[in-house]
């Protein structure tokens, strides 16, 4: 069976990633793409690299432009999701890039983003928990923000077999990609080559009540997240260091162990041999998460480190794993399994 599908926001990097990874999958046909003040134009003007849908016109962002179509992909800006999901059908499966659906506190969404709280779909990570289970029979999915993917993946292990005390700082560094395609003085080029600099400082980035509350429902223990976001020179992916304080009496490796024990059947993350460390030039334009841990004994604590393409496994890649399991098709059909190098 070939499956229909719908791209709105298709001129963003988001809705980029997913075009990329569909003009390589086996079962789906690509249908409208619509997107919002770029409407009217040929997405090569946007996406040059997506050869094959050059000359393909983006239409508006309606509920009319999305219809006939089985799977609607929406990598729409926060907020705006929420309005054009409610006019789809029932029985359309609608998968969400942006974070309208991702919080199950309403509360949480007034504080970290605020307007009309739309509510929470099932979650697309699926080496989360028992979401892979859930996303089976899911016809709405909300794909999770890339630092929450990435710190989540990273961290999960440790939390779940309960060799950490989940008071947990994660210091994570992303490539511009991340930000997406509005201008932006901070993103210019002569301002971002040659720097690092750090934003969110204090615990106000927005994904930080995504990651407590992927981590949160690991445990019974109250769950603290100090997430500090750092720009990097680099288009895309994310490296973050994460770590916790560990239970007394608990090794590099027992660490290790239980991290290998919990990926040993994940094709999509890797726990990578000892004393090799990840870098986001390992994963990138691929499916993959790369992922080392120690312990530091002098401090008492956990040290773990993940690298991801923002863009792919932590966006577009997520979305359609997620969709794969959603229509009942083997998880990893059109997704890369190969970095990019050099």
């Amino acid at each position: 069976m070939t499956y229909k599908v719908a791209v709105a926001g298709a001129s963003g990097y988001a809705g980029g990633e997913l075009l990329r990874l569909l003009l390589t999958h086996p079962d789906v046909q690509i249908g409208a793409l619509t997107a919002g003040q770029n409407a009217g134009s040929k997405l090569g003007a946007h996406q040059p690299h997506l050869f094959p849908l050059a000359d393909r016109e983006l239409l508006e962002t309606t509920a009319d432009n999305l219809a006939g179509h089985d799977v609607v992909f929406l990598a729409l800006p926060h907020g705006a999701s929420g309005a054009v999901a409610a006019q789809l059908p029932d029985d359309v499966l609608v998968i969400d890039c942006g974070a309208d659906f991702r919080l199950t506190d309403s509360e949480a969404w007034d504080r970290w983003y605020g307007g009309n709280y739309a509510g929470s779909w099932p979650y697309g990570l699926p080496e989360l928990g028992d979401n892979r289970a859930t996303l089976r029979t899911a016809k709405r999915i909300a794909v999770p923000g890339c630092y929450p993917t990435i710190s989540t993946l990273t961290l999960a292990p440790a939390v779940q077999a309960g060799i950490v005390t989940p008071d947990v700082v994660v210091v994570a560094a992303s490539g511009t990609s991340g930000a997406g395609k509005s201008l932006k003085a901070n993103l210019l080029g002569s301002e971002v080559m040659g720097s690092v600099s750090a934003y969110g400082v204090g615990g106000t980035h927005r994904h930080t009540p995504e990651i407590i509350q992927n981590l949160g429902a690991l445990t019974t223990d109250p769950v603290t997240v100090s997430f500090t976001p750092l720009l990097v020179p680099m288009s895309r992916g994310i490296l973050a260091t994460c770590s916790a304080p560990l239970h007394d009496g608990v090794s590099a490796q027992d660490v290790r162990a239980v991290y290998e024990k919990a990926y040993a059947a994940e094709d999509f993350v890797h726990v990578l041999p000892e004393g090799q460390w990840p870098t986001t030039a390992s994963v990138l334009g691929s499916n993959n998460v790369a992922i080392q841990v120690t312990a530091d004994a002098d401090a008492g604590r956990l040290v773990a480190v993940g690298a991801v393409d923002n863009l792919t496994k932590g966006t577009a890649g997520g979305a359609i794993q997620s969709m794969n399991l959603a229509l009942g098709l083997d998880e990893h059909i059109g997704l890369p399994t190969a970095g990019v190098a050099p």
